[in-house]
């Protein structure tokens, strides 16, 4: 059995690791070392390298350098700050869940698709983790767009621009903004198909690069003194529009001016802008927080590393922000924030810093977005979710490089650059990320929910309620920025999450939702208080024991139409002794009996025992099956006769060897494969096999059950019955169950309203309304003695119908004369009444067989009254023969004695 902390991709060694993990990818390694070779142990990282390197690096994009003036000139100041907290406050809040989770364990390749697959199953893992990789590629395709704007600010011609002619030489236009954002992909792809170890290695170099640029942009305001600029856009109708804009130097007009917001007109999309429009714009820098998370397996001291690593980087950026806001809100008029977004080169003491800037956040940005989603692609192939279409992308090179998902991600890449524009892509890349943050946010609401002994994180600043608090805010902002996106990316998560739940396969990672269950059926099991019980809520809660499922198969089936949605477990007793062997077999045998459970398709728990006898193995499961108040109030045996049992496994196809190969490919069985199955449970018995248990140990657990005060039923000819399948169509439109109230055995008695009578009429309406024996016919046979100088049956018929009418039993009444029936029984001596059964005649007891063969040989069922067991063993042998007597040859019948009320007729 795989184990959860099986690694989806290979983890990188030495100096190839420290972004290239940090983008949700795992770097290219060497091939593992043979057995006899000592493999090397993988660089440590600090806090510095480890995570706030690669995370300050994912959040400075280029909204850092090309949308800064863009938020503040079409926010306003006060307004762009509170974006920025506002954004900060939720990744803070998802930052929070991402430290629990990944300090309460090592984070494998695929970054926030294995800590939500690993945490709520692979249905929620894998759909997040497909909209995760799409908001990857998105993002990707937004920095390429990016880049090329900036590109084409400084070497697009424009015959208006005040920058010589000589360097404007790449014509613009969309179709070449797609071409050279074309370019720049293939560049991206090259780097990725080649491996991530170049990208890692300057990983430093580009935040020293990008920390020079942001230096000069700050020195630059108190440096450059103030100007003026004129801006031109290419309007409609091949107009030119021009704009007189100003850097002003530090000002309080012109941060007075900033302060509110002036939406207007966006010159890169042509559409007006809106608060949620700048936000998802602004949000896109906040996307970078999971990069630390991703390393814990690479670092010193994870639990240490990633909560101060990226708390610091988030606290570092955000300061960086907020600085910038003010700073550009002070000096640049509101025309040059939003008519020119690379305006940070114009006012720059030497433009090239800018530029060089800018070129390396983007393109870093990009290429980390491709690798971490060809890495979270290729995860997903490893673990099979999707089946063929991604099976490709599991390939790798020779040096474990997923050459085929970083195409599949290039392909995808290309299409999104057809958007032509950054800002036409930034709302859904915000939205896809925001999802994935809430499904984080929710994986660790879920852990901390279920209390699993096991999620004990060594970082403790968080509770359920900033779980809480960073989904909702999650899912208000994505409805904010964009409720088309959001309502669509949510409706593509369910279509994920249900074709997954139908497809997938089971997987060994552990289900939160075990966890979950098993919290709330505790707490509700506590509340289910055996002392407030009602007969009116009374339903059937039934052991059923099972020698061997081959031969029992139907009545199992059967008798999951009969629990009415109560309890049912199947019961089984090992025989054996503890103190004889080396260990417990039964333990071994649980995983053979669920596997038989699915195959049926039955809803019943499973009870096995090891006892020297089976009747002791009994008397412990009624006693310990079950918890609080439910627990078996129903014991149903198999009958005990000399009919040679049929072998099920060989007439239902779901148990033969032809229907191995339609079974889903790689679905996990938990270690149990059919011929496993088949080989576990013995053959049938045959004729001359031994019994396992003789006439008085089964009579003895009737009689140790009724002291129980459990209700019995013995199941005869069960083997018969068709149509009870979990694939039949069967609706009981054609059948009838039959119900004789009277003890047969005792024609004396002429108690219909017994509480034994009254719980075989409970039982027969209780199957009759269940699925497939919903539309079936119930008839019930009233015996009397018609010839009998007392009439008093006349008055027992009308009163048996009232009976019915207040109990809402739907049946027809058949009224069966028995006086020949009758005739054969002797009746015993009344200080022998303790004798009852010897004085049975043969001849009784085959009369008694035919009435029953007249009148019930085309009932789908029958249900007879049993009586109760003789108290002396040595009747034990003529109880049983009694009972097969009566019953012989009739067809599948259940022999039911019940010893608890279970009628009611009031409200």
């Amino acid at each position: 059995m795989s184990n959860e902390r099986t690694p989806l991709i290979t983890s990188g060694v030495c100096g190839l690791s420290v972004t290239a993990a940090a983008c949700g990818m795992a770097p290219d390694t060497a091939p593992d070392p043979g057995p006899g070779t000592p493999s090397k142990d993988p660089r440590k990282l600090n806090t510095f390298f480890g995570v706030m390197v690669p995370t300050i690096l994912s959040m400075f994009s280029i909204v850092l350098f090309l949308r800064t003036g863009f938020v503040v000139g079409h926010a306003g100041l006060l307004q762009g700050l509170l974006m920025v907290v506002v954004a900060y406050t939720i990744i803070s809040l998802t930052i929070l869940s991402i430290c629990a989770i990944s300090t309460n364990g090592a984070i494998q390749g695929g970054g926030a698709y294995y800590m939500i697959s690993r945490s709520l199953g692979p249905e929620f893992g894998g759909s997040i983790g497909l909209m995760f990789f799409l908001a990857k590629v998105f993002a990707c395709g937004e920095y390429v767009l990016g880049l090329v704007e900036a590109i084409l600010d400084v070497f697009g011609s424009d015959p208006e621009s005040p920058v010589s002619e000589a360097i404007r030489v790449l014509p613009q236009g969309y179709w070449y903004t797609v071409l050279y954002s074309s370019v720049v992909l293939l560049l991206c792809l090259l780097v990725c198909l080649v491996g991530a170890h170049i990208y890692s290695r300057t990983a430093f170099v580009i935040l020293l690069v990008v920390t020079i640029s942001l230096l000069s942009i700050f020195i630059s305001s108190v440096a450059v003194k103030p100007r003026d600029f004129i801006i031109t856009h290419q309007g409609s109708g091949n107009q030119t529009l021009r704009y007189n804009a100003s850097y002003t130097g530090f000002s309080a007009t012109t941060l007075r001016n900033n302060l509110g917001s002036g939406y207007s007109l966006d010159y890169s999309t042509n559409s007006v802008m809106s608060f949620a429009t700048v936000f998802a714009v602004m949000f896109t820098s906040c996307t970078g927080i999971m990069a630390g998370a991703n390393m814990s397996g690479e670092l010193k001291t994870p639990s240490v590393s990633i909560p101060k690593g990226t708390i610091v980087a988030v606290l570092y950026t955000f300061t960086v922000y907020v600085l910038l806001f003010i700073l550009v809100s002070a000096t640049c008029d509101r025309t040059l924030l939003i008519q020119d977004y690379g305006f940070l080169q114009r006012i720059n003491i030497w433009p090239p810093f800018v530029t060089i800037g800018i070129y390396c956040a983007s393109l870093s940005a990009a290429m980390c977005a491709m690798i971490g989603a060809s890495r979270i692609l290729h995860a997903l192939a490893l673990d099979h979710l999707f089946g063929l279409p991604l099976a490709p992308a599991a390939i790798t090179s020779s040096s474990g490089n997923p050459w085929v998902a970083v195409l599949y991600t290039w392909g995808l890449a290309q299409c999104v650059v057809f958007a032509g524009q950054l800002n036409a892509v930034a709302g859904l890349v915000t939205v896809f990320y925001l999802l994935a943050y809430a499904a984080v946010d929710l994986a660790c609401l879920a852990l901390e929910w279920a209390s699993a002994p096991n999620f004990r994180p060594t970082f403790q600043l968080f509770s359920w309620h900033t779980c809480l608090l960073g989904i909702l805010s999650c899912l208000v902002m994505m409805f904010v920025i964009n409720p088309v996106y959001s309502s669509g990316s949510i409706v593509l998560l369910l279509l994920l999450l249900l074709f997954l739940h139908y497809r997938s396969p089971t997987s060994s990672w552990g289900y939160i939702s075990q966890a979950l269950i098993f919290h709330q059926v505790r707490k509700y099991l506590l509340m289910l208080d055996v002392r407030k019980e009602h007969v009116k809520f009374w339903r059937p809660q039934v052991l059923l024991m099972v020698a061997n499922p081959r031969s029992s198969c139907q009545l199992i089936l059967f008798v999951n139409q009969l629990k009415k949605g109560g309890l049912y477990v199947l019961g089984h007793v090992q025989l054996g002794d503890l103190d004889t062997l080396p260990s417990d077999p039964v333990q071994q045998q649980y995983n053979f009996w669920l596997s038989l459970v699915d195959k049926l398709g039955v809803k019943a728990f499973v009870d096995l025992t090891l006892s020297p006898s089976v009747r002791q193995g009994t008397q412990h499961l009624l006693r310990i099956t079950g918890l609080g108040g439910m627990k078996p109030n129903m014991l149903i045996l198999g009958f005990y006769d000399s009919c040679t049992p049929e072998d099920y496994f060989l007439q239902d196809a779901a148990f033969c060897d032809s229907s191995i190969g339609r079974s889903s490919e790689g679905e996990y069985n938990f270690g149990v494969d059919l011929p496993s199955l088949q080989a576990h449970f013995p053959p049938v018995r045959h004729i001359e096999s031994p019994r396992w248990l003789s006439p008085e140990e089964y009579v003895g657990i009737i009689s140790d059950a009724i002291k129980m005060n459990k209700n019995v039923c013995l199941g005869r000819y069960f083997f018969q019955l068709e149509g009870e399948g979990k694939d039949s169509k069967v609706d009981g439109s054609e059948r009838t169950i039959d119900v004789w109230p009277l003890n047969l055995l005792q024609p004396g008695s002429r108690d219909y309203q017994d509480v034994c009578s009254l719980f075989l009429l409970q039982m027969a309406c209780v199957l009759n309304m269940s699925n497939k024996w919903r539309h079936a016919r119930m008839r019930i046979f009233l015996n009397v003695e018609t010839e009998s100088s007392d009439q008093g049956w006349v008055v027992n018929e009308e009163t048996f119908r009232e009976l019915l009418r207040k109990l809402r039993i739907r049946a027809s009444i058949r009224i069966v004369p028995w006086d020949s029936v009758v005739q054969h029984h002797a009746q015993p001596d009344r200080e022998h009444s303790a004798e009852q059964m010897q004085t049975l005649s043969e001849g009784f007891l085959s009369a008694v067989n035919c009435m029953l063969m007249e009148h019930s040989s085309q009932a789908a069922v029958r249900f007879l009254y049993l009586p109760r067991p003789p108290a002396q063993r040595s009747q034990a042998q003529q109880y049983v023969g009694q009972l097969e007597a009566v019953t012989n040859g009739l067809g599948p019948t259940l022999l039911i004695h019940g010893v608890t009320p279970v009628t009611y007729t009031d409200l």
